[in-house]
């Protein structure tokens, strides 16, 4: 799965980062599959993880773990 990050948008409050929404495009090789949104982390997730390979790989988690929470619900 092809997982790129389109847009970072951070929240700051009191001139801290208070939270992270990275946005994101994905698909499979052949286009069959095509998926996008947005992936909330906590400044304390995004601390350390600001580059776009760190990011791009937390995405793909949190895609995968949201879609075996969904499936699992589903049965």
């Amino acid at each position: 799965m092809n997982i790129q990050i389109t847009n970072i948008n951070i929240r700051y409050e009191n001139n801290k980062v208070a939270g992270v929404q990275v946005y994101f495009t994905g698909n499979n090789e052949d286009r069959s599959i095509n998926l996008n949104g947005y992936i909330p982390l906590t400044a304390e997730e995004y601390a350390g993880n600001e580059a776009i390979p760190a990011l791009t790989e937390m995405v793909r988690q949190r895609v995968i773990d949201k879609l075996l929470i969904a499936g699992s619900t589903a049965e």
